[in-house]
């Protein structure tokens, strides 16, 4: 099978790229990225060196781009979003090309193209904020914030595409992912970069903001399995063992960077921070056999030894290309810049 991977540069896409290159059964891999702020060839690593791998700098937006790099493709997983919640608030048009208006060219040259599955990767954030239970596939879709808005449009307008013409489109939707080499705008690298200098961090409110942690290998596996065996039409939600209010992720944070709390600043709430994500995962571990791996507390003392190995990786990568922001498309990652 031959693999369009957009975003594939990003933390999540260049992460599923590598998982992808391991299966004997992927005979070619194409990353589309546009490398902009959360997108780097680094990401990717020794998988550069496949020959199975084909590296095309451009954007989702770009429709002849698309239309060009689509051909010969069976498969697509399509992480490409502007992605961060606080860069939504003050560019929120930007969320909507990028996100809704670059997944409607995708799935037009997807279905001229006869492609055989197409994945849509999206966030728990489209539910909304739960004070209580959690969310299951078929709950109603109540984003808060422009990010999550534009993402809850993007996943309609796959969908659609499997209803209106058959496109054989699956949607996942997951938490909080973390791990190495993850952009320093997110909190978990964002906590280790500035504590790990001896920096103060920030905490917003009174730090009771919950969010469930799903490691990065673990989002790949689950939407690996939705790529391989997942119903066209349907979506799958793919979470993690571990919900943390953000003053526990803190405390967990301050341990593993040998700080204390004398470092955490408390700010005021940043506008519409959502105070509860929750879902369930029960339909992709019953019918796909899914289930997280990676034991939280582990992952992230790997994740800290990791930034505190990759000195370089602590501050943000000079983007290698001179495409500008209005054309991002990096992966599909959670948290604010601050919690």
């Amino acid at each position: 099978m031959n693999v369009l991977v957009t975003g594939g540069a990003g933390f999540i896409g260049s992460h599923y790229v590598k998982e992808l290159l391991r299966a004997d059964d992927v005979a070619r891999v194409t990353v589309l990225d546009a490398l902009t702020y959360a997108g780097h060839r680094e990401n990717l690593g020794e998988a550069l060196l496949d020959p199975r791998l084909t590296f095309v700098e451009g954007s989702v937006v770009d429709a002849a781009l698309v239309e060009q790099v689509m051909a010969g493709h069976t498969h697509v997983v399509h992480f490409a979003a502007e992605s961060h919640v606080d860069r939504s608030l003050v560019r929120g048009a930007l969320s909507v090309q990028t996100n809704v208006l670059g997944t409607q060219i995708l799935v037009d040259a997807a279905y001229r193209h006869q492609v055989q599955r197409f994945v849509h990767a999206s966030t728990d954030e489209v539910y909304g904020p739960l004070t209580t239970g959690a969310a299951t596939e078929d709950d109603p879709l109540r984003p808060t914030v422009p990010y999550a808005a534009s993402k809850a449009a993007s996943d309609l307008i796959a969908l659609s595409a499997y209803r209106t013409y058959g496109l054989p489109v699956c949607v996942t939707r997951s938490s909080n992912n973390f791990g190495p080499a993850q952009y320093p705008e997110k909190i978990i690298p964002l906590f280790v970069t500035r504590l790990l200098r001896g920096e103060p961090v920030t905490v917003h409110g009174r730090g009771e903001h919950m969010r469930n942690w799903l490691h990065v290998s673990d989002n790949c596996a689950g939407i690996d399995l939705v790529r391989r065996g997942g119903t066209p039409g349907e979506v799958y939600n793919i979470g993690g063992g571990t919900d943390l209010t953000s003053r526990e992720l803190s405390g967990e944070l301050l341990r593993l960077c040998g700080a204390d709390w004398d470092s955490v600043r408390y700010i005021p709430d940043r506008r519409a921070n959502d105070i509860r994500y929750a879902m369930k995962w029960d339909k992709i571990a019953n019918q796909l056999g899914y289930e997280p791996q990676r034991d939280f507390h582990e992952a992230l003392s790997d994740t800290v030894e990791w930034y505190r190995r990759n000195r370089d990786r602590r501050a943000p990568l000079t983007p290698t290309s001179g495409i500008t922001r209005q054309h991002a498309i990096s992966d599909t990652t959670q948290e604010p810049q601050h919690v």
